[in-house]
């Protein structure tokens, strides 16, 4: 029952597909995504981001184990993608942005990356990699994102990282500036 001069809630559905168009978009905009593969699930606020194995990410044949730049790549588009999944998240609930109208040359701005230490802890194996970021802090000019990847147990990752991040200016048009080559200047190429 819904009070008088109150809206009724949003049908969930109607929710869960709104969340998951912001989020393709967002993943779409980053051409190095798709060139690994990476793919994110989604629950609530929380991504989960996957990793599918393919042989192409094997750097040593004879043990065989994933490639350290392939993972650090795994790693960094992570924390990237959680850190604008941040970014976009109150206003997209407060329906400040609708993502029905983000395509990938019109997403907002993603961070630029300052510096990002690697911490590679055991092998990673011929198989799926799956990675979670935590935003530590997330100011006006600077945010620091730690993220953890694992294999088989959570409870066990295989390589760490923390990033720190330029924030795009928000006061400024949320769409990234085309470079030569088309993409948003501050996206991976």
């Amino acid at each position: 029952m819904t009070r008088p001069g109150r809206t009724p809630p949003e049908p969930v559905q109607a929710v869960k597909q709104r969340r998951d168009r912001a989020l393709t978009a967002l993943v779409q905009g980053v051409p190095y995504i798709r060139f690994l593969g990476v793919a994110f699930d989604r629950r609530g606020d929380e991504l989960t981001a996957v990793l599918p194995f393919d042989d192409k990410l094997i750097g040593n044949a004879r043990l065989p184990a994933l490639h350290g730049g392939a993972t650090a790549a795994f790693l960094e588009v992570t924390a990237i993608i959680v850190l604008g999944w941040s970014l976009i998240w109150e206003d997209m609930e407060r329906g400040a942005l609708d993502p029905a109208a983000f395509d990938p040359e019109k997403m907002p701005a993603l961070p630029k990356t300052i510096d990002f230490t690697v911490d590679y802890l055991r092998t990673g194996l011929p198989r799926d990699a799956y990675a979670r970021g935590r935003v530590n802090r997330s100011g006006r000019r600077y945010a620091s994102v730690h993220v953890e990847a694992w294999q088989d147990n959570h409870t066990r990752p295989f390589v760490q990282a923390t990033g720190h991040f330029l924030m795009p200016d928000r006061t400024e048009p949320q769409a990234a500036e085309p470079t030569a080559h088309g993409q948003g200047s501050n996206r991976f190429t």
